[in-house]
Formats: structure tokens, sequence, C-alpha cells
């Protein structure tokens, strides 16, 4: 897509850049909280069961739907959804808009119950295809056919309450979608104790748990809706002309969108025909990558689409290429030290996190091999989540599906070759360079399309944050062999000494960027002084 008679707005590049990095802020700090619940419950799974037969199980089964909603859900509905839904808020009035929205609402509860209900009957088929190597050991493969079934309707809840939080958030409520995952974390983590004792198989307690959240998740969206004049009871048109718009959207953005999900995707299907535990391994440490990047990377990608959703309507090219510009800093800024970081701590926060009970040692050794791995990408996988915004913005939606096909098919070709050497770290460090492979892609088209973002500025802030990184790792690593780090010792001396490196580390990074006078520190530092 091409704008043309593009009308220059002065003042866009300030208010936007503001309510990207406030939005930023408020999905960043409820993203907090929930990955430290979400911590808090891989921990209590690590505990109960471990990286065997059972974890592996669950967690092929639990991927499925969790793809699904990254897939249909969270990735290319809100992506396709939110562009469609800004134009008629802004062009044909609040109360056009939300007829649209209840339309595609109940649209989509239809087409969500049809595929809920295609999963369950369908388990068998959907595991096979997933976790080849699961049909290889009955139990393990009944297992998982099992709790597929329990968790598939909750893509049902989940998809519903995606769409529900585009809403919101194309009106500037960022909290209750934010805080929606807490819920999930909280069923799940409760279903533990409260469920699991009273099973035959104990995880499938857990797996009820994801269904309750799920519901959880859908009714904390509800008040809120009602609270912005969304009206659940209020009659609607059973076809919108917004729905087709959307729905054309939508379909190359499947792929698009989650092209990260669908190579984590391809990862388990491989780690599948590994030694056992290895799916198990790859989980945790994905997990903690999700960590930086769903606080930073993908927070900003939320909060900056509707802002280059409304950029894009108003044919605002100038204001659209700053905007994006900030946000990619802004995420390189974060997510660069953070990368650094994880990769020096690795294992002691494994050890923290998870090793006790059923997870022993060895499996806090094997995930940390898969936590480097997965760490040297996250740069590229925050990265993308902007990028790709900036496409669907546009509303093009050909060529970030040409690039996810290419990115697909070298991380497989990647995936096969490193497996070979590298076991399940090479499955993590082929989705790390597929990512980075797409990333290039992306971005040599966009500068094709659009021209100038002026790529020197966003090469000279890469290198300020690329600096002050290396240097914030040798005071890292420096305290760490002081602290000696990597022994063995009580979980509460653990704790302090990675708080002593990670303050420290954050101290250092945050000078050096104030020395180097780095743009995206100072406008944080307003943006907090705010607050």
């Amino acid at each position: 897509m091409v704008l043309i008679g593009v009308k220059k707005i002065s003042n866009s590049k300030p208010s936007e850049n503001k309510r990207v990095a406030k939005a930023a802020g408020v999905v960043g700090a409820a993203t907090v909280l929930s990955r430290i619940f979400g911590f808090l419950r891989d921990a209590i799974i690590a505990w109960f069961f471990g990286a065997g037969l059972v974890a592996d199980a669950f967690f092929v089964a639990f991927r499925i739907p969790n793809i699904l909603r990254r897939l249909f859900a969270e990735g290319s509905l809100i992506i396709a959804f939110i562009p469609v839904f800004t134009q008629y808020y802004k062009n044909s009035g609040k109360a056009e808009a939300f007829r649209m929205a209840g339309s595609f609402a109940w649209l989509l509860s239809i087409v969500l119950a049809i595929v809920s209900l295609a999963g369950i009957l369908l388990a068998p088929l959907i595991v096979s295809l997933i976790a080849p190597g699961f049909t290889a050991s009955s139990q393990k493969f009944e297992l998982t056919v099992l709790l597929t079934r329990i968790m598939f309707p909750y893509i049902f809840f989940i998809g519903l309450t995606a769409l529900f939080m585009g809403v919101l958030n194309v009106m500037d409520h960022f909290l209750a979608p934010a805080l929606a995952p807490v819920f999930l974390n909280i069923a799940m983590i409760a279903s533990v104790f409260i469920l699991s004792p009273h099973m035959s198989d104990p995880v499938t307690g857990l797996a009820l748990g994801v269904l309750a959240g799920g519901a959880l998740q859908l009714g904390l969206q509800v008040p809120f809706l009602i609270k912005k004049g969304f009206y659940f009871w209020k009659k609607v048109p059973w076809y919108h002309p917004g729905i087709k718009k959307a729905g054309l959207l939508m379909i190359p953005t499947i792929f698009g969108a989650a092209v990260y999900q669908i190579n984590i995707l391809v990862g388990t299907l491989l780690a599948s025909l590994l030694p056992e535990g290895s799916i198990s391994y790859l989980y945790y440490a994905d997990r903690l990558v999700q960590f930086p990047l769903g606080i930073f990377g993908i927070a900003t990608a939320t909060a900056v689409l509707p802002s280059l959703s409304r950029q894009a309507a108003a044919k605002d090219l100038e204001g659209l290429k700053k905007t994006f510009a900030y946000a990619l800093n802004l995420v390189l800024f974060i997510t660069i030290p953070s990368m650094v970081g994880l990769m020096l701590l690795r294992e002691p926060i494994i050890a923290l996190l998870f090793k006790r009970g059923a997870f022993n040692a060895d499996a806090a050794r094997l995930t940390a091999c898969a936590l480097l791995y997965y760490t040297a990408g996250l740069w590229a996988f925050a990265a993308v989540r902007i990028v790709v915004s900036m496409f669907y913005a546009l509303q093009d939606t050909v060529t970030p599906v040409m690039m996810a096909t290419v990115s697909i098919f070298a991380n497989i070709i990647l995936g096969v070759i490193l497996m070979q050497f590298l076991g399940h770290g090479g499955l993590a460090l082929s989705t790390s360079l597929a990512s980075a492979i797409n990333l290039i892609l992306l971005i040599s088209v966009i500068r094709k399309k659009l021209g100038s973002f002026g790529w020197e500025n966003i090469v000279k802030a890469a290198c300020k944050t690329i600096f002050c990184s290396m240097v914030m790792g040798g005071v890292v690593w420096g305290i760490t062999v002081s602290l000696n780090l990597s022994g063995d010792m009580t979980t509460i001396s653990l704790l302090y000494r990675i708080v002593i490196c990670i303050i420290a580390g954050c101290m250092t990074y945050s000078f050096l960027s104030f020395l180097v006078k780095s743009h995206e520190f100072l406008s944080l530092i307003k943006v907090f002084q705010k607050r």
C-alpha cells in the first residue's frame, strides 16, 4: 500500500510517542505482574511434574490451543481487527464501530465453538501431527490426547477475550487486557493444589485449570467494555461490512503475525523426536525468554499498533515513520541488555526458579542450554513484532506472509541440521536465526515501500545500546565471579546474589545510557516522572 497525498501533522510525533510510551508502560507493568505469576505457575508445575513424560504430554497439549490463540486470536485477529475498527471509530463514530464489533463477536463465537468441537474430535490426529515422536509410547500419546481434549475449548474463551482486548486498546484502555493472563496463571496454580490431588491423573486437574483461566480472562473484560458503552445485550446486525474487510486482512496474517509461535511449534515437533524431556527444557526456557519479550517487546507492539493505525488512517506518513522508528528504538534499548543479562545469569535464574522437587540438576543444566540459544534471538523476536505492526497498520497483509513463509522454511532446515549437533539447543538456536532472517527481510521491504525512516539515527541509537549493554555485561560477569554464583547454595542465598547482579546491571546500564545521551532513556525518564 502506498500513501498518496500525505498530510503532515506537526504535533503528531510527540502526541503519538507519548501515547506509545504511556501505553507500553501500562501494558509492561501489568505484564510484569503476569510474568511473576507465570514464573510461580511454572515453578509449581516443575516442582510437581518435573521434566519427564507427564510434563512433556502437558506442554504439547497446552501448546496446541496456545498456538491457535497466538495465530487466530491475539495474532491475526487483533492485527486485522484493530485497523478496521479504528477506521470505523474515527470516520463513522463510536456507535457504528460498536455495531461492527458486536457483529464480529457473534460470528467469532460460532467459529470458535466449531473449532473447539473439531479439536476435541480430532485430538488424536492433531497430536500425531504436532508430536509424531509421541506415537512410539502409547502412554504418552494417550495422555497427551486426553489433555488436548480437555484444554482445546480454551481457544473459545481466549478468542473472544482477544477481540474485546482490541476494542479496549483502540479506546486507549490497556490495563484490563494486559492483566488478563494473571487470571490464567492464578487458575492454573490453584488447580494444582485444589483439583490435581483428587484426580486419577493429577495433571488433568492442571488442564481443567487452563479452562477456568480462559473463562476468567474473558469475564475480566466485560465490565470495562460496558463502562465504555459496549452493551452485549444491544441488538446488532448478524453481518456488518467491516467483517469482510477484517476477514480479508485476517486470512494471510495468520502466518505473518505469529511466525515466532509457528517456529516454536516446529521446534516442538522436532523435539518430540529427541530424548524424553527435550520438550520440557524448551518450554521452560521459552517461558523465561517470554518475560522480557512480553514486558517490553509485545507490550510496545500492543501499544504502537493503534497509534500506527490512526496515523495510517489519517495518511500522516511522516508521523507514521517517526512513531515506527521510536517504537523500534525503544524495544532494542530494552531487549538487548535483557538478552545480555539472561545469557550471563541463565543458570542461576533457572536454578532459583525451577530446581526443586522433580526438577533436578540435569534438567536445570539442559534448560539453561536451551535458554542460551533462545536468548540470542530476543532482539529479533521483539523487533519483528514492531515491524509487522507497521505492515498491518498499512493493511499490507501479503508481505509479512511471504517473509514469514521463508522464515518458517529456514527454521525447519536449520532445526533439522542443528539438532544433530546441539540436540534441543539446536532447535532453540534455529528459532532465533529464523526470526533474525524474518526481521531482515521485513526491514528490506519496508525501506523500499516507504523510503527513508532515518535509519542512520536508528543504527546510531542501536550502537549506543549495544555499547552500554556490553559494558553492563562485563560488570555483571565480574560480580557473578566474585559472588561464586556457579556454586551450590540455598534458595535465599541464590536469590539475593541474583538480585545484586540485576540491580548492579540496571544501574550500570542506566548510568551509561545517561552518559551517551540515549534518547530512549531520557524519554522513559520523562514518562516515569509524569506518572
